[in-house]
């Protein structure tokens, strides 16, 4: 059996920046174990696969090792997949999940596509064991939703990081979002670590800015936010509060379109 493959590199509008995500679209689901073979082969942070449903399509997403509840840059493949290759003619599509609900992606303009996802605020807490440690640097304050998110003084400490991933895979979190305040017209950076679910850095991470916005928003006393994960790949977000929702707008560049054998 052969089906579709593209790989978007989302965020971003050059190519081998951003992060790269697989996109397969599929007439009907295959078993969770070849999906997941599938995702480990490509070795991407994330493989999407979705397939029509109503007006809209359904919609996962899989990490080399697990599948994840909410994932944006494969989202925002996903979007970018359909607008140039399937649908041309639609300026919005919803994609049902099975945990984080529907998310719509849209088209703004002739480059930029924004999401529509679910706001993740933070709660302080203490730090995890062994949380810092693995991170590194002197953070100001710890906080957690799904992930943890961890505040530094500023950008270039943030930059600077350099995790031990196998002792922050062993601590309880699902994963780290180092954050500080950004600088040049950008309001705040990130970098984002899950080495326990097999992304030891991921490039650019939409579902972080669920809880990175809301954070920054509330601290900075403004909804609409520009972004910036500091990643070696790096990539660029445009974030906006909408109460309980967040906005996350950013480009993609389609860097392959083919065909795997199953």
């Amino acid at each position: 059996m052969q089906l579709p493959i593209y790989q978007v590199d989302a965020f971003t509008d050059k190519l081998f920046s951003g992060n790269p995500a697989a996109v397969c679209p599929l007439d009907a689901w295959l078993p969770d174990a070849t999906m997941q073979a599938i995702a480990a082969e490509n070795n991407l942070a994330e493989t999407a696969f979705f397939v029509r449903e109503d007006d809209g399509y359904a919609l996962r997403w899989f990490t080399p090792t697990v599948e994840v509840d909410l994932c944006g840059h494969a989202t925002l493949a996903s979007g970018y997949v359909v607008f140039h290759h399937l649908k041309p003619a639609l300026e919005s599509v919803n994609f049902r999940t099975m945990k984080a609900g529907t998310l719509r992606v849209s088209r703004r303009g002739s480059e930029l596509l924004e999401m529509d996802f679910p706001s993740r605020p933070a709660q302080a807490v203490a730090p995890p064991p062994g949380l810092v440690g693995a991170l590194g640097g002197t953070p100001e304050a710890v906080l957690r939703a799904r992930d943890c998110l961890v505040v530094y003084g500023s950008a270039a400490e943030v930059a600077a990081l350099k995790p031990d991933f196998a002792a922050l895979a062993k601590v309880d979190c699902w994963a780290a979002i180092a954050t500080a305040p950004g600088e040049n017209g950008v309001d705040f950076v990130s970098r984002f670590f899950a080495p326990a679910q097999g992304v030891p850095e991921d490039p650019v991470t939409g579902s972080s800015h669920c809880t990175l916005t809301p954070y920054w928003a509330n601290r900075l006393g403004k909804t609409e936010l520009e972004a910036r994960q500091i990643s070696p790949r790096s990539g660029a977000l445009r974030c906006t509060l909408n109460g309980d929702r967040v906005s996350i707008a950013g480009r993609a560049v389609l860097y392959l379109e083919g065909k795997i054998s199953v």
